[in-house]
Order: C-alpha cells, then sequence, then structure tokens
C-alpha cells in the first residue's frame, strides 16, 4: 500500500471489530478513563487550552485509575505550543544514599517497599506545564479530581479487574489497605469510592504550587514514613528534585516524523525500529499479512536489544543516542532480518501495567502527550499515611550489574518504560498519541505509526486493529483478530508464538489526530477510556 502521510483527509473505513467511533471537533481529548476525558473537554469548553485539559485529566486519573497510577508516579510529556514541540522528563531520582551495596546479594532490585521508590517526580511535572503553558490556575484545573476523590466516583469494570489482584500483593501494607482496600477487599465494578486525603492533599498542591510536596508539609510527611520504614528517602533528596525540559528525539518515517522524549526513557526504541524499517519497504506488504507482522517484529526486537545494553540515565550513557540512529548502524542492524527466519535476540525489558495517558488538542493549535505512571500496578504499596500518596516503584528500572549503563547509583534516573509521542508533518503537528503497557509501549507507538501513515488508517481503526506483543521472553504474542494462517506463517519461520496471551498484554491506545480543520479522537477499545470533542 503508499504511504499515506496527507493529515488533511482520513480514511474513514472501519474493518475491524469494535464498539468506538473516532470523536471529531475544534477541541479533542483522548485518555484511559471517560471520567479524565470528560472533566478535560470542560476545561476546554470554558475556555481553558489543551495544557489545561491535560492538567486536568491527569489529575483525574490519580483518583479514577489508582491501579495504574497516583499522586507519587512520575510524568512525561510533549507539548505543541502551535509554533514547535516541546520535551519535559518529570522523572525522579534515586535518593543519594542508594549504591548497588544496600542491594548486594540480589539478582534484581526490589519491586516492593521503600527500597524500590525513587523521588515522584509527577508533581514537579504538573507545575512545570502549568508554569509554563497553562492559562488557568491549578486550583481550577484540579477542581474536578479534587471533587471525585472527596465526593466519590463508580469503579469501571477493567479497573475493577486489575485492582482485584492488588490484596494478594499489597495486603500486607496497613496503610494501602486501609485506603484502597475497603473491608479488605478490592472494590467491585460499580462500587463507590472516595479518597478525601489524597482530595486534601492535591488541594495542598494546587494552592503551594508543588512546594508542598518537595520542601513542605507533604515533604515531611513522605520523609518521615521513609525513616520510620528504613527507607533511604529523605527531605534533602525531595528538595533537589527538578524536571527537565528536554529537546525530543525524532526521525522520519513514510512522509512523517516521529517524536520521542530521549533517555532515560525508551522512546529510542521505537525511533530505532522504524528506522530499521524504513530500510526494509514495509508497505508493500498488506498491514495484517505474515510479512508485516514478521518484518515490525523483527525490527522491534533488534531496537529493544539496543535499549537494553545502552539506555540509562544520559549522564551515564557510553553511547549516544546519536550513534544508536546512525544510518550506518540502522544498515547493519536492517540487514540482520531475514523474511524466512526470526532471530533470536537479548533479552527485553520486563513488562509493567502501570500507566496512564491523555492526549489533547485545542482549537487555536496547542496539543499535549502526557502519561503518567507508578510502574507495576499501584507501585510500591507503600501509601504515605494520612496523604493519600502511593508511591511508584521505579527503582526496579535500575540494574544491579556494576558495568552496565543503568547500574544504581544515588541521584540518578533509572531506565524509565513511559513515553509519550507525538507526530509532525512538513513542521507542523499532527498527532498527539500514547500506548500504555510497559515495553509495549514502543511495540505500540511502531503499530500506531505504521498504521496511521504507512497505511492510511485512520486513528480509531489503528486503535481497533489487532495488535502484535513481544514478550520479555522473546515470545510472540498474537490477538485473537488475527487470521490464524498468519500464526501458523509465524510460527514457521520460527517465532515462538504465546499461547492464549492476556488482552492486557497488548496495551491501550489514546490518539489526537489533526485534520484539515479540527481534530479526529480515538480511544483503545481494549480500555475503559474514551474519545471526545467539541
Amino acid at each position: 500500500m503508499s504511504s499515506s502521510a496527507n493529515t488533511s483527509l482520513l480514511d474513514f473505513e472501519f474493518p475491524y471489530p469494535s464498539q468506538r467511533m473516532p470523536a471529531l471537533g475544534r477541541n479533542a481529548v483522548a485518555s484511559s478513563h471517560a471520567l479524565a476525558t470528560q472533566a478535560a473537554l470542560d476545561v476546554l469548553q470554558r475556555g481553558g487550552n489543551a495544557i489545561d485539559a491535560a492538567l486536568a485529566g491527569a489529575a483525574v486519573l490519580t483518583v479514577v485509575e489508582p491501579t495504574m497510577n497516583g499522586i507519587g508516579g512520575d510524568l512525561f510529556a510533549l507539548v505543541w505550543d502551535g509554533k514547535e514541540l516541546h520535551g519535559l522528563n518529570a522523572s525522579g531520582r534515586a535518593p543519594h544514599a542508594w549504591n548497588k551495596e544496600r542491594f548486594s546479594g540480589r539478582k534484581r532490585m526490589p519491586s516492593l517497599g521503600w527500597d524500590s521508590v525513587t523521588v515522584p517526580g509527577g508533581v514537579s511535572g504538573w507545575v512545570a506545564l502549568s508554569e509554563r503553558f497553562a492559562s488557568r490556575s491549578l486550583e481550577e484545573t484540579f477542581a474536578t479530581a479534587i471533587g471525585y476523590a472527596r465526593d466519590g466516583y463508580a469503579v469501571t469494570p477493567r479497573v475493577a479487574a486489575l485492582w482485584a489482584e492488588a490484596p494478594e500483593r499489597f495486603g500486607k501494607f496497613a496503610e494501602f489497605s486501609r485506603v484502597f482496600l475497603p473491608n479488605d477487599r478490592a472494590p467491585a465494578a460499580g462500587s463507590w469510592m472516595t479518597f478525601p486525603d489524597a482530595a486534601e492533599t492535591l488541594s495542598e498542591i494546587a494552592a503551594s504550587r508543588g512546594a508542598s510536596f518537595y520542601a513542605g508539609r507533604l515533604a515531611r510527611a513522605i520523609a518521615d514514613a521513609a525513616k520510620a520504614d528504613g527507607g533511604a528517602l529523605t527531605l534533602d533528596d525531595l528538595g533537589a528534585h527538578r524536571a527537565d525540559w528536554v529537546k525530543p528525539l525524532s526521525v522520519e518515517y513514510a512522509g512523517v516524523r516521529l517524536h520521542e522524549l530521549p533517555p532515560n526513557g525508551q522512546g529510542l526504541a521505537s525511533l530505532l525500529a522504524l528506522s530499521i524499517l524504513a530500510e526494509l519497504d514495509l508497505g508493500r506488504h498488506p498491514p495484517d499479512g505474515a510479512d508485516s507482522v514478521h518484518l515490525q517484529v523483527e525490527a522491534m526486537k533488534l531496537a529493544f536489544a539496543q535499549c537494553e545494553r545502552h539506555v540509562a540515565d544520559p549522564d551515564s550513557m557510553r553511547v549516544t543516542v546519536e550513534e544508536l540512529l546512525d544510518p550506518k548502524t540502522v544498515q547493519k542492524l536492517a540487514a540482520l532480518i531475514r523474511m524466512d527466519r526470526a532471530a533470536d535476540v537479548d533479552r527485553l525489558p520486563p513488562a509493567d501495567h502501570g500507566t496512564v495517558y491523555i492526549a489533547t488538542g485545542d482549537a487555536g493549535g496547542r496539543m499535549v502527550s502526557l502519561i503518567q505512571s507508578n510502574y507495576l500496578g499501584f507501585g510500591s504499596g507503600v501509601v504515605v499515611p494520612n496523604t493519600g500518596i502511593s508511591l511508584q516503584n521505579r527503582g526496579l528500572g535500575f540494574r544491579l550489574e556494576p558495568d552496565h549503563p543503568s547500574c544504581v547509583a544515588g541521584g540518578k534516573r533509572p531506565y524509565h518504560t513511559i513515553m509519550p509521542g507525538f507526530v509532525t508533518v512538513n513542521g507542523d503537528a499532527a498527532m498527539s498519541f500514547g500506548v500504555i503497557g510497559g515495553h509495549m509501549q514502543p511495540q505500540g507507538h511502531v503499530q500506531l505509526v505504521v498504521r496511521n501513515f504507512l497505511y492510511g488508517q485512520n486513528p480509531q481503526t489503528a486503535c481497533d486493529a489487532p495488535r502484535w506483543y513481544v514478550s520479555e521472553e522473546r515470545e510472540l504474542g498474537l490477538e485473537p483478530a488475527i487470521e490464524p494462517t498468519v500464526g501458523v506463517e509465524l510460527a514457521r519461520r520460527g517465532h515462538r508464538l504465546l499461547s492464549s496471551p492476556s488482552t492486557r498484554l497488548f496495551g491501550g491506545a489514546q490518539a489526537v489526530r489533526r485534520m484539515a480543520r479540527g481534530y479526529c479522537a480515538a480511544s483503545d477499545p481494549r480500555k475503559d477510556g474514551q474519545a471526545a470533542a467539541a
């Protein structure tokens, strides 16, 4: 099929089973939860901009999807201000007392408790976005989230399914159980939940513009809780934190340019995979056929192997991103791919299922791609007493091999899975998008870019389409809607197929794509999300 980089006219064919239609309008939002989408759209309809809307939705997501993110998580964002793209890295660093000796005797970093908690950076991301681009105060943009936390909301089905796993994993944490497991049970779908502590905390963050969280009462509560439980996180660690504005990385593919944030995130994996695919003439193969899937999977595996080996806190990387994306390097990698045989590559990064995403676009041309996460579900299991702050477990992204660039060290950022995506065409904004789901994220970015801009599918069709997934054990998952003969052929080429892979593995996409006038917003049917426009 021919390339379809033209964003003025979209193909509104819907060949895949779906219960959703895209939303079209001058303002648009797509997120992983309907209440967050509605809060963001309400801000837009009341005159706020895309950044105000993203902040409103992000705050709501910490309340209504606590299984995936929280006030104590991390955040990354890409912001189109109407003229250029800006990147924000609001991930936290390790406590300064951390070193590899603290974790001696372990094969990998802990996933629970204070020794998995790095400085939570999400709040600093909200503040940085607000101070640079917002037209409304945090008090105004957080009002809906505070209302849901104080007065309650009904738990949605897919969120309830994830919540049901919490008692076994987190039940030993007393404050977690008090806040998230009323009557020692996870709430069922339709249950009414309130978080009065979180309502007060969000109000305090808004009123202090984040100062309380990093240097005031909330910071002291976090540091005191860490000290009481033997954690290393201190008031000094919190006070030293900063969110960083960074220059996005990008590559051209199918007539468009994909932008990702630089390390310590894994966006480089998508850029490298698409660069490899640009050498392979993918467009001559049908989008749902074995040849197309095979080439995408092989490119993704090679990209993951490079990132697994080299990506870390940028101050610790020994190979530059320019070297990794160098055309000669890309051509050598592409030459390794065979059409008749699946390659065996290094182990992939671990999976996670603790991320939420929101895309926004306003009538003035501003767009936001924002993602935030607690990493593994609720995160570390640590909830700071009487605050509702559930803390992430991003320390798990560090390595313990002393010769690895991502070896744990104080003040260092870990390898990070969350990644917002953004596409431009001829220097102008084209699509804000993201796909949640750990190392599914770069795989999802590749699939959405390929379907939107190489195969010419509209954003909702690209969200609906069946996906492939490369597991951390290098096994290949195929969604059931993929033609069975495709799986048979891929197995013949040496791909090890996952038996009955869970729907959860294939992530959840959200996208807002710019049209000649207005936007087309799409939301993944695999999640409880919603696309809306006005």
